[in-house]
């Protein structure tokens, strides 16, 4: 019933907007440069290749992921996959994603700090984003039905907390995220892999996909505060 509640649209209504027009953007970056090759010609997967092996990390694997845009690092299996348009393509767009994921690696090696607590928040933000949406709801359903109004409104303030979690998980992904990215920059154009107009399409890309992060803790932090309210006036 809250999501026809005018308070909570006009909430969430703003970031939705700003959720589309930032996947509009990274598409459009990524298309576009996707058109561009680089002067070596490497793709995205020997880009990320060299960049690791110049750090040492031989034992990093490189994978073939499903999707579009699917690329990513798991700190677990210290794998690195890359989406058939980054790992095969010698794009600029391509070589600038596989760099921010070998970013990501390096990350993982060094013990970057914001790294190492977003990885610590993930089995917690897992289970309590799953989980409040249904605390808050099963907690108002056991107010009104039962008159449980102390059990129910702390069932409730829980679900709260399982949002909390995922609002702090959203704004240290940004840290995370960014520093990837000025990693793979440097990277690029220290090992000669892209040259200085090559590496402005890289940064165009890179900036357009770190305001979908940004678009995403501005929704996690809309969402959390929508509910802090809710349940706040409903004590009134």
């Amino acid at each position: 019933m809250f999501f026809y509640d005018p308070v909570f649209l006009c909430f969430m209504i703003p970031a939705i907007i700003l959720g589309f027009i930032a996947q509009a953007g990274v598409k459009s970056k990524f298309t576009k440069y996707s058109q561009v090759r680089t002067m070596r010609g490497l793709t995205g997967a020997q880009a990320a290749r060299e960049i690791l092996d110049a750090n040492g990390l031989y034992d990093v694997a490189i994978e073939e992921s499903h999707g579009m845009l699917s690329d990513h690092y798991d700190p677990r299996g210290r794998v690195l996959r890359l989406s058939s348009e980054v790992g095969r393509q010698p794009s600029v767009a391509a070589v600038g994603v596989a760099a921010h994921e070998a970013g990501h690696a390096l990350q993982h090696a060094n013990g970057y700090m914001p790294l190492q607590i977003r990885s610590a928040l993930v089995p917690a933000v897992q289970f309590g984003s799953n989980l409040a949406p249904l605390l808050i709801m099963g907690g108002i359903m056991l107010e009104f039905l039962f008159r449980l109004s102390t059990l129910g409104t702390a069932i409730a303030w829980l679900g709260v907390v399982g949002y909390g979690l995922a609002a702090l998980f959203a704004f240290v992904t940004l840290p995370v995220e960014l520093d990837a990215s000025n990693r793979a920059k440097k990277l690029l154009y220290q090992y000669n892999i892209v040259d200085k107009r090559e590496l402005d399409g890289v940064t165009s890309v890179l900036n357009a996909a770190a305001w979908t992060y940004v678009v995403a803790a501005i929704a996690a932090l809309l969402q959390l505060a929508y509910w802090i309210m809710r349940l706040s006036a409903r004590r009134d």
